[in-house]
């Protein structure tokens, strides 16, 4: 016998979809099918089923029970497969979150809508925002992180990163309304640590300075230290910005763009390159 979700996120999760970003347009017209990996097309179902052509989900608990199954499936069999820890726990543990999580992603949604004058509905923003995406896989992963298989959280963050361009590590620990503008080439190290309403343009690197090597044997690189920087809350990261080291970064903070930060930012603070380089033009021919 397979996996059976037996919980009760199929009734909590219900109780979270009288939003417009779970219910999605009024049309009866389906949107262009999903046709991905399962774990992202169905966590999307369950996560906004009026924007992923689910929306039985809407109105009937047994539905929602089912994807919940059927998700599971897929959770229980990759844990299996990495040997992991008690799969079925893990598997159950991380469902039974997912109300909770939909609730944060509702507000990494409204981060979105009002980080970004593009855009102009929150269903453009489930279905087109690469940034959403991307944490809301991060976001499932990091659970499976926590209840120790990180092999099988890193698959999925990977897969995460071959749609939509950006490395978020599922060890990264992230706050509230969080928003990725455009995406692509963003990093996020394991070890690092994001607070509430910060946002993050292309290109930027929230990643290591330097390596220590395993004392033991020096062709390996020691693990499971701090290596990544701190982001308080209200931060504005500009693209192509570099914030290396485990350092720490205060609230209320901007970085300009192509910014290399390795030295901590106090609270109420701008970081901008001071002097670009001088642009030269020439008449050709």
């Amino acid at each position: 016998m397979g996996y059976e979700y037996t919980g009760d996120a199929a009734e909590r999760l219900r109780e979270t979809y009288d939003t417009d970003a779970a219910r999605g347009p009024d049309s009866s017209a389906p949107f262009p099918e999903d046709d991905r990996r399962p774990e992202l097309a169905l966590l999307r179902r369950l996560l906004f089923p009026g924007c992923w052509n689910a929306r039985e989900l809407l109105e009937d608990e047994s539905a929602v029970r089912e994807t919940l199954t059927e998700l599971g499936t897929h959770y229980e069999a990759g844990l299996r497969a990495y040997e992991e820890p008690d799969p079925e726990a893990t598997t159950t543990d991380v469902l039974d979150r997912l109300p909770e999580l939909r609730r944060t992603l509702e507000k990494d949604v409204e981060a979105a809508y009002k980080g970004d004058p593009a855009a102009r509905s929150v269903v453009e923003i489930v279905r087109s925002y690469p940034g959403l995406q991307a944490i809301a896989m991060q976001r499932v992963a990091h659970c499976l992180y926590e209840a120790d298989a990180p092999q099988y959280a890193r698959e999925l963050t990977e897969y995460a990163k071959t749609i939509t361009g950006i490395d978020i590590h599922p060890g990264a620990r992230i706050g509230d309304y969080f928003f990725v503008d455009h995406g692509t080439g963003v990093v996020i190290g394991e070890t690092a640590t994001i607070g509430d309403w910060v946002r993050l343009y292309q290109d930027v690197t929230l990643g290591a300075l330097h390596f220590e090597e395993a004392e033991d044997d020096e062709k390996t690189l020691k693990k499971g230290y701090k290596r990544h920087p701190d982001i308080g809350d209200n931060v504005v990261i500009g693209a192509g910005t570099k914030v290396l080291g485990a350092i720490s970064v205060g609230d209320h903070v901007s970085i300009g763009a192509n910014s290399w930060v390795t030295e901590d930012i106090p609270d109420h603070t701008s970081v901008y390159v001071s002097e670009h380089p001088d642009q030269e033009r020439k008449r050709n021919g």
